[in-house]
């Protein structure tokens, strides 16, 4: 039970979140200084979106990087102040010359907002305090949220990695479980491959995230995470394994209807998923993991192969589940990759720089679209003759995402979470509570909303709204009085923070579709190189094949996203719905031949030259279609030949997968050239040709 309280990831980063913040307020209690303690523990909120509690090796150089960014801003906010530079001058300084740290990597990137909200919060404090309280403040108070965490992660060593793993084997359990269930519903892709293609992207996702905390750990150098190494490891061959698909319904329907291969199938896939979710809880929780057997599925599924020697489900659902098993028998990885050799260096800050001063960079879109939102938030402060409209100000860097989705979803729950929060705090503000009482109230409010703002933002909003407006009473003394003005403040905000993601500079997915569809396809083309050569090597091939999900994955999220966004084509959008099903597809069948080369070659140098180039062509002209086409016509542009279809009847299952995919890559040309003439005909998309 103790376990699963203290090893449990919302309750280890409750508790982590709620004690670095109230520490410091019970300290300046016990010594008479309530309000510097209060102070003090609004530094590590900083900190947070800065990301400076992420484990890294670097842990301690980016601590003193994030104090030195939060005093600089700090100390330039309150020298400008007093020079009388206009407020929106001050934050288009600080925004365009932080926004850098965006080209250098993403963890970087959450410098520049965090530094944004050192500088508002030093706008309230300006003028209250003399010049060096602020920056003490933010030096201390980083140094405290650094020292907790490093004594926090030495106490709970490895758990992290071992949070990460425990979610990516629970979800390769629910897409076990749902592939295998809908075995007989794959005839229509509409219903049957949403859900699949959501399960795979989130899994592949986890795959990513545990990449990079890997590589932030430099964990192939530390003994102590050698066992969930090899954890991750045996995760990389399950999704392989679970991911793969013939794609041929007709012969699973023939199969289903002469045998109770269903049934077996599905008994399969169960008995792998329960697995996997006991491995989950046996990751996170530190237990050693029981003995483990599935000879009777397998026997059965073995036996339905023989039974139906002339149907290639039987033997390729029986060859996977037995890979699966053997898997999960062992617990060890069926090979030995090399985690670290695609391990991606940081960019220098000068070559940063020369990225970031071109008007096509991402970053410098960032940041000049966070500088005029902040610019007019401090007009619209000085139009309702607010002297510091750091209410504002922060509200548009809280809600403020990469996305229009995803800040249109966090505007609703801030300011529906506020509002309830402020009537709450209005209704309650009127009792005479002391103070020791107000203080337990807070620290149970806290914890609370901590625990649950992963899932449910909106109503954690509420809590910290509670506990935001009895920071000020307890500071000011009149928090009653600020109710109202924080609610007009939060809903303007939330407003601006709204019209500059969908005016400026906004990064529409349904824009990018092309250019994802495109780098999809270019990944295809470079495993189908790699799984075709002479002597695939084991390394490169599942570095690609993790590359080709990635890829998809990218091209699957900005068609979600796109779905979402106001204004666009819905024809269009259905059209490219298609399209990435059938690249769904693709990213099954090269997942198959992955494992199919690694292990055996069954292919001829001349037969497996044949099938190279017939995919490349056609992989080619889906790209020349998705770059030139104009309503059809492909002006100067020479087209290629479509790739001719192999005379020869495929023998072995690496051949079957390659028709498979010749097939899907000319449907997927098809709809390309259907989806062209209903894309939209405004913006990005009067450009004929696809900007690299």
């Amino acid at each position: 039970m103790w376990r699963r309280l203290i090893y449990h990831p919302e309750i280890n980063y409750a508790l982590r979140q709620t004690l670095v913040l109230c520490l410091p307020v019970a300290v300046g209690l016990l010594f008479g200084h309530l309000q510097q303690g209060l102070l003090f523990s609004l530094v590590p909120a900083c900190c947070n979106i800065a990301g400076l509690d992420t484990p890294h090796k670097r842990f301690f150089k980016r601590l003193i990087v994030g104090a030195s960014l939060f005093c600089g801003s700090s100390l330039a906010m309150q020298l400008l102040l007093a020079d009388a530079v206009p407020l929106p001058v001050i934050l288009c300084g600080i925004t365009l010359l932080l926004g850098v740290t965006a080209e250098i990597s993403p963890l970087h990137a959450r410098l520049l907002p965090a530094s944004l909200i050192a500088a508002i919060f030093t706008l309230s404090l300006a003028g209250n305090m003399p010049l060096w309280a602020p920056l003490l403040i933010y030096a201390l108070g980083t140094l405290w949220y650094g020292l907790f965490n490093w004594f926090w992660f030495r106490l709970w060593r490895e758990q992290p990695l071992r949070e990460s793993l425990s979610l990516l084997y629970r979800q390769l359990a629910d897409y076990c479980e749902t592939k295998y269930s809908l075995l007989t519903q794959h005839t229509d892709p509409e219903t049957a491959l949403p859900p699949l293609l959501a399960r795979q992207q989130k899994a592949v996702d986890l795959i990513t995230q545990c990449y990079q905390q890997l590589h932030m750990l430099a964990a192939s150098q530390n003994s102590d995470y050698k066992r969930l190494l090899r954890s991750f490891q045996v995760a990389l061959d399950l999704q392989e394994h679970i991911s793969v698909s013939l794609h041929q319904p007709g012969e699973v329907q023939k199969l289903v209807e002469r045998s109770h291969a269903e049934a077996v199938i599905r008994w399969n896939a169960q008995t792998v998923a329960a697995r996997l979710r006991e491995l989950a809880d046996d990751i996170l929780y530190h237990r050693f993991s029981t003995r483990f057997t599935m000879d009777k599925q397998a026997g059965a599924l073995d036996k339905i192969a023989r039974h139906h020697p002339d149907n290639p489900v039987g033997q390729f659902c029986a060859w996977h589940f037995s890979r699966i098993a053997r898997l999960l028998r062992t617990q060890r990885p069926l090979y030995v990759r090399d985690l670290m050799a695609d391990k991606q260096r940081r960019l220098p800050l000068f070559p940063a720089l020369k990225s970031y001063l071109s008007f096509s960079s991402p970053a410098l879109r960032n940041a000049a679209r966070i500088c005029v939102m902040l610019s007019i938030g401090s007009l619209m402060g000085m139009a309702l003759h607010l002297p510091k409209p750091w209410w504002i100000l922060m509200t548009i860097m809280f809600v403020t995402q990469n996305g229009y989705g995803a800040t249109r979803v966090r505007i609703l729950h801030r300011a529906a979470g506020t509002l309830a929060g402020l009537l709450i705090a209005a209704a309650t503000l009127h009792f005479q509570v002391s103070e020791a009482i107000t203080l337990t109230a807070m620290l149970a409010i806290t914890l609370i909303s901590y625990l649950i703002i992963r899932t449910s933002y909106g109503w954690a909003m509420v809590g910290f709204t509670v506990t935001a407006v009895y920071t000020l009473q307890l500071l000011t003394l009149n928090g009653d009085q600020f109710i109202a003005t924080r609610l007009i403040d939060t809903l303007i905000g939330c407003l601006i923070a709204f019209g500059g993601v969908l005016w400026l500079w906004p990064q529409w997915q349904t824009g990018l579709l092309r250019k994802n569809a495109h780098d999809a396809l270019e990944a295809d083309q470079d495993a189908l190189r790699l799984i075709l050569s002479e002597n695939p090597e084991a390394t490169p091939l599942a570095w690609q094949r993790m590359r080709v999900n990635q890829a998809h994955n990218t091209l699957f999220n900005s068609l979600n996203q796109a779905m979402q966004e106001p204004g666009f084509n819905t024809l269009y959008l259905q059209d490219m719905k298609l399209w990435v099903t059938h690249s769904q597809f693709i990213v099954e069948h090269i997942n198959a031949m992955t494992t199919l080369a690694r292990e055996h070659t069954s292919l001829t140098p001349a037969l497996a030259q044949d099938y190279l180039q017939s995919c490349e062509i056609a992989i080619q002209r889906c790209q020349q279609r998705l770059e030139y086409d104009d309503a059809g016509e492909s002006g100067d542009v020479n087209i290629m030949e479509a790739p001719q279809t192999l005379s020869q009847s495929p023998v072995g299952t690496l051949e079957q997968h390659l028709q498979r995919v010749v097939s899907h890559l000319g449907t997927m040309h098809t709809i390309s050239s259907v989806a062209w003439r209903a894309r939209p005909h405004h913006g990005i998309w009067l450009t004929r040709r696809l900007r690299r």
